[in-house]
């Protein structure tokens, strides 16, 4: 019987990886994005924008696009790791929100805006990267 196919396949611990980096990094990303809207709510004087933005809204406006955002990545990024496919479109879906709400923070904080936009990246990669195909192994 060595050579019979049993017709058992298994989860790759490629695509687990995947998924438990994707879903820990949205935790991580959406406790950043809390701190980030906490700070801009309560100490407004922290973050200074140029006067000729065009998306130049008002600080606390953006601490709390930061405070919300950060809440629901940190959701999505618990459903990820519960193994839920809401999640994981949730995730991909808000990541992508993530990149540009950062990219028009730019000129607030732009270090700190240009790594989170290259974590949000990483998030939607590994998000995509991890598919049903890849899932079971031969």
């Amino acid at each position: 019987m060595a050579g019979m196919e049993t017709g058992i396949r298994r989860s790759s611990p490629w695509v687990t990886g995947f998924a438990v980096f994707g879903g820990s990094m949205m935790l991580v990303i959406g406790i950043f994005q809390i701190v980030v809207g906490l700070t801009a709510i309560f100490e407004d004087t922290f973050y200074v924008m140029s006067d000729n933005y065009l998306f130049g809204f008002d600080v606390s406006t953006w601490g709390w696009i930061h405070l919300a955002l950060g809440v629901l990545v940190a959701v999505g990024g618990g459903a990820v790791l519960a193994g839920q496919l809401w999640g994981r479109i949730l995730g991909i879906v808000l990541a992508a929100l993530s990149a540009i709400a950062n990219f028009l923070f730019l000129p607030y904080y732009p270090l700190w805006s240009m790594l989170i936009i290259a974590a949000d990246v990483a998030v939607i990669w590994a998000l995509t990267k991890y598919g049903r195909e890849d899932a079971i192994a031969p």
